[in-house]
């Protein structure tokens, strides 16, 4: 049992397994030891998040900057981030607790779920809206950011809706902008404003076409709605995740005609893409703009640019060449916020000390009660061994796997556990989880346990994950490590003292998810069915480098 962490913070309201108790919850102070963004010399360095938050949208109130991501199948999902300055963050909750429809997401449902969301703040409220790209755009709102937030309400049920932005107008009129994807709609590149009705929870027409991106601006997607000196604006991102470019539109009027300027693009910087994000303006007036970059397994991360009007047009990045067109920047000056706040980043390590699980951990689908109990007493997570659905040939389709983002390019996860199994088939395990995976597991076998090294090719396609025994185990405390470095190289060790470390299984190199980069999962689960499962009681997961 590990020494308590005493942190004070704000808890969500509502919310039961997921939301983080004084003990758990991430303090003021976190910093990661593997990657920090602040350059502490009032600079910066992108991304600002080296991690899986794809889509981000943002807004300022008062002096606190809220960003989400889209979050596809994990739960809890919609995560809501907080900064004072644009560059420190922190993990602040969830908006979804539970994904809807209920029973179609207590299965995997990878690459399904929560696409690409928008918060805005409107009559003292936060809304959220965010597309299901199978059952249309939902709605959320919450009075406090901590929540609780409102059940999902369908806005616009169809096939193939995505990528929701609102916007109200100065005459008190709701419009939502919209994309289209192409495997469920089978037609893409174009953007659609529909009016909603004047509470923002109904849309009462069918929309109009404003833009189309056929021509010179192939997948077209993302948009994200504003209005600034009498011109309404869309920004989206076109060309494709991690080849394209940052085009806005404008017009006089709402519907259009929208003429066009990509106003970012890679130019001569290593940062590809740049993809689609969300523009802020500071307290003191100053722009900026939060989008994300495609790393491969790496996923979405996140970076911050400067940004300037020239001509009523954004230019975003630096126009080194004076042509009204930025491209990214790798370090820049900080946002002044009119003062300095203490460096922070998203929670990583958990050392499993209250009552509740940390913000940085998700389910791959909708979680049952009785998967995951944190005992601050005890001070760990016990994972009970949840039957593995008779359907599935790897984890990739097993719902109670415990995951979290990759935090940086290299670093080293570890976890230490005791494993206390009931029957033949318990298993507990540590995955780096991709569309191949690979990773360590102890199994309970008639003749005692056994460490095996995992491998999965082609997890996606149904392909059978495949088990090397390692060697036989006589101890129950046992440790997991996994070493990543540069390109994604996973090299995984156990240990039962916690100091030295044998290799197990090949290195293998991290694939991303459906849409998502790789992650790190933990999974107790049996393959018998009983009244009483097994169960693994984690003491805690650490990421150092």
């Amino acid at each position: 049992m590990k020494k308590v962490w005493l942190t004070y913070v704000l808890l969500p309201a509502g919310i039961s397994l997921f939301a983080l108790s004084p003990a758990s919850a991430q303090s003021g102070n976190d910093v990661s030891k593997v990657w920090v963004a602040d350059n502490g010399n009032g600079t910066y360095k992108n991304p600002v998040l080296y991690a899986d938050y794809s889509d981000p949208d943002a807004i300022r109130v008062g002096e606190d900057y809220y960003m989400i991501a889209s979050s596809f199948d994990a739960i809890p999902g919609l995560p809501i981030l907080h900064s004072k300055d644009l560059v420190n963050w922190q993990i602040a909750g969830h908006a979804l607790l539970r994904q809807p429809p209920y029973d179609h997401f207590a299965k995997t449902q990878h690459g399904n779920g929560v696409w690409a969301p928008a918060i805005r703040y409107h009559n003292n409220e936060f809304y959220i809206y965010y597309p299901d790209p199978d059952f249309g755009i939902y709605l959320t709102k919450a009075k406090n950011i901590n929540g609780p937030w409102s059940e999902p309400q369908l806005v616009a049920a169809g096939k193939g809706l995505i990528d929701p932005c609102p916007l109200w107008d100065d005459d008190g009129k709701v419009y939502l902008a919209h994309a289209y994807a192409g495997s469920r709609a089978g037609i893409k590149s174009i953007i659609v404003v529909k009016q909603l009705n004047a509470e923002g929870t109904k849309a009462i027409d069918e929309g109009v076409l404003v833009f189309d991106g056929h021509d010179a601006n192939p997948t077209l997607e993302g948009p994200k709605f504003y209005k600034r000196n009498g011109y309404y604006y869309l920004f989206a991102p076109a060309g494709g995740v991690s080849t394209g470019w940052q085009l806005v539109m404008r017009s006089k009027n709402i519907y259009g005609p929208y003429e066009s300027k990509i106003v970012m693009d890679q130019g001569k910087s290593p940062i590809n893409g740049p993809h689609q994000g969300a523009w802020v303006q500071t307290q003191k007036g100053a722009d900026w703009f939060l989008h994300f970059q495609d790393l491969d397994a790496y996923g979405r991360v996140v970076h911050l640019q400067p940004m300037t009007w020239v001509n009523d047009w954004p230019v975003i990045g630096e126009d080194k060449d004076k042509d009204g067109k930025g491209e990214p920047v790798l370090t820049y000056r900080k946002p002044d916020v009119g003062k300095t706040w203490p460096v922070s980043t998203p929670a990583e390590s958990d050392e499993f000390n209250g009552n509740t699980i940390g913000k940085q951990w998700q389910w791959q689908a909708n979680p049952f009660a009785g998967w995951a109990f944190p005992s601050s007493a005890k001070g760990s997570l016990r994972l009970f061994g949840a039957q593995v659905p008779d359907s599935t040939n790897s984890l990739w389709d097993v719902p109670n796997v415990l995951a979290q983002k990759f935090p940086a390019e290299e670093f080293t996860a570890t976890v230490k556990f005791k494993f206390t199994p009931r029957l033949a088939g318990d298993r507990m395990s540590f995955i780096v989880l991709g569309l191949d995976y690979a990773g360590l597991a102890v199994e309970h076998k008639a003749d005692g346990l056994y460490l095996n090294a995992l491998h999965c090719a082609q997890a996606d396609k149904g392909k059978k994950e495949q088990v090397e025994q390692v060697t036989k185990l006589t101890e129950t405390d046992i440790f997991f490590r996994v070493q990543v470095t540069k390109g994604g190289k996973c090299n995984f060790s156990y240990s039962t003292d916690g100091s030295t470390f044998h290799v197990a299984g090949n290195e293998f190199t991290a694939k991303p998810g459906k849409w998502i980069g790789a992650k790190l999962g933990l999974c107790c689960s049996r393959t018998a069915k009983t009244n009483d499962a097994g169960f693994a009681d984690v003491d805690w997961f650490r990421i150092t480098k």
